[in-house]
């Protein structure tokens, strides 16, 4: 499951980042996304954008991340994580723009001044590859502290 997890996450630089507001109104903003052997996913955002603040008020966060270059027919495969974000600070905002430079080389953190990083913190993940695990099977897993995954349950869906 770990392996597939992380060819998953490095199947697309980018991420869907769903967040709810205080009213209740879903919002879900795009984002390029890096990752640590914890499984942790760091972004860089505005703390005055949308997504942010509903982080800010300590609202859960769900996150999508598939391979966008996948055609109708063929076999598909994504991953959904959900969990915890807050935006990073002092040695934990310096690690998270070290794991966001590995993945993107151009990255220069004083580039972006306006930005901060960002650390999202899964509890739980599902894992959707037709390739390594067959058609229409879910696998969901709880997340550890360590990025170990430990299986939950698997969910096989057939075509109507």
């Amino acid at each position: 499951m770990t392996r597939i997890a992380r060819e998953l996450l490095g199947a697309s630089t980018l991420c869907a980042i769903s967040t709810v507001s205080a009213p209740g109104r879903p919002h879900v903003n795009t984002a390029y996304f890096a990752w640590d052997a914890g499984l942790r996913l760091v972004w860089l955002s505005d703390p005055r954008a949308r997504h942010s603040r509903n982080i800010r008020a300590g609202k859960a966060v769900a996150i999508v991340v598939y391979d966008s270059s996948q055609t109708w027919g063929g076999p598909d495969r994504g991953i959904q994580l959900f969990g915890t974000a807050g935006m990073a600070s002092g040695a934990a905002a310096q690690e998270a723009e070290r794991v966001y430079a590995r993945r993107f080389a151009g990255f220069s953190p004083g580039e972006f001044a306006d930005y901060r990083p960002y650390v999202f913190r899964p509890r739980r993940i599902k894992l959707f590859d037709e390739r390594a695990l067959g058609a229409g099977i879910f696998v969901s897993a709880k997340v550890g502290a360590d990025g170990k995954l430990a299986w939950e349950r698997t969910e096989v869906y057939h075509g109507a």
